[in-house]
């Protein structure tokens, strides 16, 4: 006859009430007296109640029938049965120690060095210095020494540029100076560029309750659909975006390209009478200030528009600051989070459909045209370059005039 649930709970039952009061033999001849009296299936009945092993309860059964075994007598003492790893081994825990934090603790040259240090590669290690120890004894270790997994945690920068203060109050008085005179002052960058097809996108969405979007298992690039550049212009006084999507090469001719189509399309009408535009820009990219392309097509687009073109660079390591990041591509992280990029129609929408209950709005196209890496600016065009530099880090900080060259 099968164990009946009610019988189960009963034993249990008994149990609980009693077993502060045994120690571990008086337990064993418990739940075997009570197998015993319950006849067939017994066993099982008391595994079930208790959670005693089947080992357990048969041994109970041996103690039952053998009592005159001095043996089956013994109750463990204190201190008795087989000693831990870390006490028998000894500098186990140290050895341990030196292959999880080789730089602080250990020898630099460790096995582990370059490689994963999961239990079973930190076992192998230990195994082949002698010790007997398997993975499973290398992860409790590890926990009652307090190590636990974890993730990079992005917090280190790089040192502070001694100038970053007072490049960051220039670059403020002159957003506020073309602010007062309601003149163009924008904020570009590039944002990360993105695979384009059925791919994980990170973040949720809300959906059907276990029926998530099925995105391909691996990201292996489409060949066919490629990547994208979406390079972004944000005008600081308006609170209004504009993002050029490039399926080419993110270039410092797209990245002008970019601030081009947006005065066109936007910043002549909204500064119709502009005589200058003020660019704020990170210091690296296609908008470097070491990049001579930048500056040559700068010099094109102050011509072409007949404005003269201010720029202003933050220092090193302080991208973050730069308007762009987190007044436009923040946003517009949001609210493609969880969504498959599947094309480039589904990026551009996306990005035109994002906005902030603090009225930011934002214009997207996406920019066809093939950008050729790798051009070489000559010593002419450099030297053609209506260009005036500030005192105060004029690496950083420069205005290009429009000239009487037109072929620049």
């Amino acid at each position: 006859m099968p164990v009946q649930q009610h019988e189960i709970e009963q034993v249990a039952e008994k149990y609980l009430a009693i077993r502060g009061c045994l120690n571990e033999k008086s337990k064993r001849i418990w739940a075997a007296v009570e197998a015993k009296a319950y006849g067939w299936g017994g066993v099982k009945l008391l595994v079930l109640a208790t959670g005693m092993s089947n080992a357990t309860v048969h041994k109970g059964l041996q103690e039952l029938s053998n009592p005159c075994n001095e043996a089956s007598r013994g109750i463990r003492r204190n201190g008795g049965g087989r000693k831990p790893y870390k006490i028998t081994q000894n500098g186990l825990l140290d050895a341990l120690d030196a292959l999880v934090d080789p730089y602080a603790k250990g020898d630099p040259q460790s096995p582990l060095r370059w490689t994963s240090k999961s239990t079973r590669h930190l076992a192998k290690a230990l195994q082949n210095k002698g010790y007997r120890i398997s993975h499973t004894t290398v992860s409790q270790l590890l926990h009652e020494a307090g190590y636990t997994l974890q993730a990079n945690k992005r917090t280190l920068e790089k040192r502070n540029h001694p100038d970053r203060d007072g490049q960051f109050e220039k670059i403020n008085q002159s957003v506020i100076t073309f602010q007062q005179a309601n003149q163009p002052a924008i904020s570009v960058d590039t944002k990360k560029k993105e695979m384009i097809g059925n791919y994980h996108n990170n973040g949720r969405e809300y959906a059907d309750k276990g029926n998530p979007v099925k995105v391909n298992a691996h990201d292996f690039i489409d060949k066919n659909l490629g990547k994208v550049a979406p390079y972004g212009v944000y005008d600081i006084g308006k609170n209004e975006g504009w993002v050029s999507v490039g399926i080419s090469a993110d270039t410092a001719q797209f990245a002008v390209n970019t601030i081009r189509t947006w005065w066109l399309n936007h910043g002549v009408k909204l500064y119709p009478n502009a005589p200058a535009l003020l660019i704020t820009a990170d210091c690296g990219g296609s908008n470097s200030y070491r990049t001579k392309l930048w500056k040559v097509e700068l010099q094109k687009l102050a011509n072409e528009l007949k404005l003269e073109v201010q720029v202003h660079h933050f220092p090193p390591g302080t991208s973050k600051w730069n308007k762009i990041e987190h007044r436009l591509f923040s946003y517009i992280s949001k609210n493609w989070r969880g969504k498959p990029l599947i094309s480039h129609e589904t990026v551009v929408s996306l990005i035109a459909n994002t906005k902030t209950e603090a009225g930011l709005r934002v214009a997207a196209v996406l920019d066809k045209n093939h950008y050729q890496t790798g051009i070489k600016v000559s010593d002419k065009e450099m030297g053609d370059l209506n260009l005036s530099t500030d005192e105060f880090h004029p690496e950083w900080n420069y205005i290009i005039r429009p000239n009487n060259n037109q072929n620049v």
